[in-house]
């Protein structure tokens, strides 16, 4: 068996340098993923590890090559080479135990620990390779060395790295990456443990009695043969463990999709429920039509037929009574007239198709101001053309219903509304100074709390337009409604007027 893997050498550096290489590519494509587990955050000095050794090792293969085509023997400064990429490469391993350990983001902590190592690592070269002109024994004994310094901690680390890992796979219910990153992680124990340990024969203690030619005479295969194993195993490992970013990710989708599910059946309920609020307010505001009709208009319209009776009988009997009855009558007549106004005004202002949106709103402002003595100023354009009279009448139930709240709920000292169009766009926002609230809260939450703002963002919705309701606790609240309609005169300005 010794011989037939000395013979074939090249093809164990060729298997080992690529399960390194192709690890150290598989991750460096993962890792453009995005992804919340510390184990991605950790995998780009894993990366250039794989990259780095699995390149050693085929350089190695390269120089064995070369060497049996020429017999020649490398010169220092390939040594020195390969001492550079061995020693990153090892560099790279203990920085990805040191994030598996301590977490990716101590970035501090983790370049300090990497420091020391470093220095410690340069400290001992400095010491093996002492004096002007190194001898062979010594730049061997350099390379062994650095096994010792950085390759046995680098795999401890990383054993240890990904042991935690596969705790955290388990608790996350992923199981199966659990069982991957601890088959790597034994890999890599055996990798430094012993597949370092057994280096090349030198003047270094312990690899004077430890090393690859014993090895070879107690197992009968070189120790390349052993880390090249050691290696595919741990490649495989980690590439199969890579897989559990695809499952969550498809965790997070199925999340977003079930989040967004509850959403809708959320907001599906709200609706029923507006709807039906909505079916109950009309019957309601028909009943107080009704009431108002028999109760004021109605016992109007009596008094003024008992009283055209009476009118009728003494007109000729008693002229001077017939005139002041006239007068109370015609007095009687104006009253009621003005009583059925405002029923009509409540209903659908006139204002709004006699004279337009925007002076329907400043009537509406000007209504409330005296009611409430709440400022509300009303600035715009002149917006009416090409604008049909179903978006005329929801920007004006939309702005009502903001006020309204404003009203209600906003202890606000002044309201300002905005009314602009363009050719293509009508925009209609309502702000307030009051003390605000948490829109999204208010918006997710009970119904009770948010059914007005949904009436306002579900009317907008009719239209094909857009509503959008900000605020903040201490910050006032703004109503932004957007609706694309095609206008075919351009707007005027005018000028703003106080409620």
């Amino acid at each position: 068996m010794a011989d037939f893997f000395s013979h074939n050498l090249i093809f164990v550096f060729f298997f080992y340098g690529l399960a390194f290489f192709s690890m150290g590519l598989a991750v460096l494509l993962e890792i453009s993923h995005s992804s919340e587990l510390d184990f991605a955050q950790a995998l780009k000095p894993l990366a250039g590890f794989g990259l780095i050794h699995g390149f050693h090792e085929w350089f190695e293969m390269g120089l064995i090559i070369e060497t049996r085509l020429t017999g020649t023997v490398e010169p220092d400064w390939v040594f020195y080479l390969r001492l550079v990429l061995l020693g990153a490469s090892f560099l790279f391993l203990i920085d990805f135990g040191i994030r598996m350990i301590i977490g990716p983001s101590r970035r501090r902590l983790e370049w300090s620990m990497l420091a020391a190592i470093t220095i410690i690592w340069l400290t001992g070269l400095v010491l093996v390779l002492r004096g002007t002109d190194p001898t062979r024994a010594q730049l061997i004994a350099a390379d062994v060395y650095t096994r010792y310094a950085l390759a046995i901690p680098g795999a401890a680390l990383t054993c240890w790295g990904l042991i935690l890992q596969a705790r955290v796979f388990h608790r996350a219910g992923m199981p199966r990456f659990s069982v991957d990153v601890t088959i790597a992680a034994i890999a890599f124990a055996l990798y430094g443990g012993i597949g370092q340990l057994f280096a090349s024969p030198s003047i270094l203690f312990p690899s004077v009695y430890v090393n690859s030619d014993v090895f070879l005479r107690w197992l009968g295969f070189p120790i390349q043969g052993f880390r090249a194993l050691m290696a595919i195993i741990a490649a495989i490992a980690i590439i199969r463990s890579l897989r559990a970013f695809d499952l969550e990710n498809r965790r997070r989708i199925e999340a977003l999709s079930e989040t967004q599910k509850v959403e809708q059946r959320r907001l599906e309920a709200l609706r029923l429920e507006l709807l039906h609020r909505t079916v109950i307010a009309q019957e309601q505001e028909r009943l107080r039509i009704a009431r108002e009709l028999h109760d004021e208009t109605g016992q109007t319209l009596t008094a003024l037929g008992l009283g055209l009776t009476g009118l009728s009988q003494t007109i000729t009997t008693n002229p001077q009574r017939a005139t002041e009855q006239a007068k109370k009558l015609q007095a009687l007549a104006s009253d009621g007239l003005t009583n059925l106004q405002h029923l009509v005004s409540g209903l659908h202002p006139p204002q709004l198709d006699e004279l337009g949106l925007l002076p329907a709103l400043r009537w509406y402002a000007q209504e409330i101001h005296d009611r409430y003595s709440l400022e509300i100023s009303v600035t715009g354009t002149v917006v009416d053309d090409g604008i049909t009279d179903e978006v005329r009448l929801t920007i004006f139930r939309i702005a009502q219903e903001a006020i309204t709240n404003v009203v209600r709920h906003a202890a606000a000292d002044r309201v300002l509304v905005k009314l602009e169009a363009d050719d293509t766009q009508l925009m209609l926002q309502v702000s307030d100074d009051g003390q605000g609230f948490n829109a999204d809260a208010v918006l997710k939450g009970s119904e009770a709390n948010c059914l007005g703002l949904l009436g306002m963002i579900e009317r907008a919705k009719l239209i094909g337009g857009e509503c959008q309701v900000v605020s903040s606790p201490g910050n006032g609240a703004t109503v932004q409604v957007k609706v694309k309609h095609a206008q075919n005169n351009h707007a005027e300005n005018q000028p703003a007027i106080g409620g």
